[in-house]
């Protein structure tokens, strides 16, 4: 883009350059006339020729100069614009390219480093929290705001994203424990919660890409007015009419239903929570209020089986795999045994999450990715307490599993796992 200005900047100048070199020459071509006639120059004529001449280059020179200097200075400018617009594309693209691909896991990925990102992402916003809370001298706060601390954190059957349903209740094996911060919440304040069947969790999209932001210059911070529905094929509604995690204010209100009180923990199920998602606020479900008669839904959300698959089938390997796996994840897993769990895994992929979080870009160019490749040759991998689950969808939108991997780094003696409840759930039965 500089060239154009570079050009000029040569045109100035051969101006110039012959503008003085006609002066140059009629000046010349006057002296020999007059010395041919015998007629000698008037000497005050000759001075104001010069001074003008003078005045005029002067003029023409610091003129140029200008204009160069104005010219360099639009130039440098446009490569710094140019530059910059290539590096948002090159963003732009690379982060949409990462999403597409997020079902694609490297198996070398370990979840250890996730669940880092995600202990990371989390302890940086409660710090912000804290900074803003105890400068009294900053008006990051207005008056209508109003901060507020988690009351404990959901260990959780996923381990990502990638494979949590989009409602509640779709998945019954789906388990989490939610653990309360003794230090918010005494073990009396779960006193009479095992006594009802379902609760109401209030809870934080911390995983949501736009959350920093949104936190710390919400007033700058923009969102989608209308997001794509996986039940409308690609078709677009308000953000409020949808249940989108991508909000104005990122907070997700789901229902479990409540296997277990132990102590500061609260064995769920059903639960379409991912690990480490942080708790506002619990209640018990009430049938009486809580259940609408007569409530009426659009078109669009009626019929529960739009974004089921047709069926769900296991390679004669994966037995082997998943066996090798559970002797390392048993003591810290949610279920009681492998053959619960391949339950569990076969419950989550009978529900269709190939395009339930991409964004209109990342399902357009996940549509051409699919008119390159073969569906065979795709292989997707969902992470499932750390275990790494690989599966192929074929034309008809049949899932076949193929094997399961083990994570690195994923024991974590802290967890609740089934043989803390499974006292409870024998009496329970």
């Amino acid at each position: 883009m500089a060239k154009p200005f570079q050009a000029q900047n040569d045109s100035a100048h051969w101006a110039f350059v012959f503008f003085i070199e006609l002066i140059v020459s009629k000046t010349s071509q006057t002296s020999s006339l007059s010395l041919i006639h015998g007629v000698l120059p008037n000497p005050a004529i000759a001075a104001i020729s010069s001074a003008i001449l003078a005045v005029v280059v002067v003029f023409v020179s610091v003129s140029g100069s200008v204009y160069a200097r104005k010219c360099r200075r639009l130039a440098a400018r446009i490569r710094e614009l140019e530059a910059s617009l290539e590096a948002s594309v090159a963003k732009g693209a690379a982060e949409r390219r990462g999403r597409v691909r997020a079902q694609q896991v490297d198996p070398s990925l370990t979840l250890f480093c996730l669940l880092c990102s995600v202990q990371n992402r989390f302890g940086a916003l409660r710090e912000a929290l804290a900074q803003r809370n105890g400068d009294g001298s900053r008006k990051a706060i207005s008056s209508s705001a109003y901060p507020m601390s988690p009351i404990g954190v959901v260990q959780s059957c996923f381990s990502t994203r990638n494979g949590t349903p989009r409602q509640p209740l779709l998945v019954p094996l789906a388990r989490a424990c939610l653990v309360l911060d003794p230090t918010r919440v005494p073990a009396e304040g779960l006193e009479g919660l095992a006594d009802y069947s379902h609760c109401w969790i209030l809870y934080v999209f911390h995983l949501n890409t736009d959350l920093d932001k949104l936190w710390k210059e919400p007033s700058r911070s923009k969102f989608k007015a209308k997001v794509r529905v996986p039940r409308l094929e690609g078709g677009k509604m308000g953000v409020l009419a949808t249940r989108s995690p991508h909000r104005p204010c990122p907070i997700g209100l789901t229902v479990a239903k409540v296997e277990a009180v132990d102590g500061h923990s609260i064995l769920l199920s059903g639960v379409d929570l991912v690990d480490g998602t942080p708790v506002l606020d619990i209640k018990p479900y009430l049938p009486y209020s809580d259940s609408v008669e007569g409530a009426t839904v659009p078109n669009w959300v009626k019929g529960d089986n739009k974004l089921a698959v047709r069926s769900v089938s296991f390679s004669p390997e994966f037995a082997s795999s998943l066996s090798s796996c559970w002797v390392h994840t048993q003591k810290q897993s949610l279920y009681g045994s492998a053959d619960e769990f391949r339950s569990f895994i076969e419950e989550v992929l009978a529900w269709d999450i190939s395009y339930g979080d991409l964004d209109e870009d990342d399902q357009d160019e996940r549509l051409c990715d699919l008119s390159r490749d073969s569906y065979a040759d795709v292989v997707y991998h969902l992470l499932l307490e750390g275990i790494n689950v690989s599966y192929r969808i074929d034309e008809k939108c049949n899932v076949v599993v193929e094997k399961a991997t083990l994570v690195c780094n994923v024991g974590d003696r802290s967890r609740c796992g089934y043989f803390m409840w499974r006292d409870k759930l024998e009496q329970k039965k």
